[in-house]
């Protein structure tokens, strides 16, 4: 849990607010890995709209008094269309109180933050946006591997399962170069097709994969097994969603140790 001494901080080195709409980065799961800016703006919040990955303990921070809008996705169940969620954001901003839009992981990536903050703006309110720690380094580190090694992977790359039916695939063939981590978001539903891409374009089929489950969270688990069984593997231990996918010789390398697991509650 956070502590409130953790605030005891000399003002000047906090970033001041710099509009009345803040959209914030709420990270993987624990609240530990909230930012310090992170944490102010939730305390200070006066309307909050907050997704499915936000968790309990980070709802908790915020004053008794805030308005709460559950606005959250999962795969075939969405509260809300974005949409909806874009004219309930410019309904709140035209308040004129501090509003938080709050996100799991990092509101810029696979967070469609930069679609609200683009409706916010074009109807003329300032938002300024607090960074989270994102799920593919948060629950790669919680989980003991290393995206990137010097001996294996000289680069990481982080890629959606889910796109929209228009939107163009993912380079397939970039990514089955063997010196480089893919980290897949969203990626349950399309496993079989995923791993069929990547050992179509030259990954090895024994590629070591871990599906981090409900990462950086006490459910959290670890199932690790080949790229070519990836979607068997994922049928028998009946992984649920959240969940994220590291593909790469760095998944050899995992710490059996998981990394401050006994620190996240």
């Amino acid at each position: 849990m956070v502590h409130s001494q953790l605030l005891q901080i000399p003002g000047q080195l906090l970033s001041p607010p710099t509009a009345a709409i803040s959209l914030v980065g709420a990270g993987p799961g624990d609240v530990g890995l909230l930012t310090i800016n992170a944490l102010l703006r939730i305390q200070q919040a006066e309307i909050v709209l907050y997704d499915y990955l936000v968790s309990e303990q980070i709802l908790s921070l915020l004053p008794a008094s805030c308005q709460r809008y559950c606005v959250g996705k999962r795969a075939g169940q969405h509260s809300m269309t974005q949409d909806a969620i874009n004219q309930l954001l410019l309904k709140v901003a035209a308040t004129g109180q501090r509003v938080v839009r709050l996100k799991g992981g990092d509101p810029f990536i696979f967070g469609r933050g930069a679609e609200e903050m683009q409706v916010l703006l074009d109807s003329g309110h300032h938002v300024e946006v607090i960074p989270g720690i994102t799920a593919a380094s948060g629950c790669a580190a919680y989980a003991g591997i290393p995206l990137t090694h010097r001996d294996v992977a000289q680069s990481a790359t982080v890629v959606t399962g889910y796109c929209k039916a228009a939107g163009k695939s993912p380079d397939w063939a970039q990514m089955a170069v063997t010196n480089s981590t893919v980290v897949v978001y969203m990626g349950l539903f399309k496993a079989a097709k995923i791993a069929a891409e990547l050992i179509k374009h030259g990954r090895a089929a024994g590629t070591p994969v871990a599906i981090i489950e409900k990462g950086c969270t006490p459910a959290q688990r670890v199932v690790e097994c080949q790229l070519n069984n990836l979607a068997d593997t994922i049928a028998e231990q009946s992984i649920q969603s959240p969940a994220l996918l590291v593909i790469g010789d760095v998944v050899a390398m995992r710490l059996q140790q998981p990394l401050a697991a006994e620190d996240v509650a």
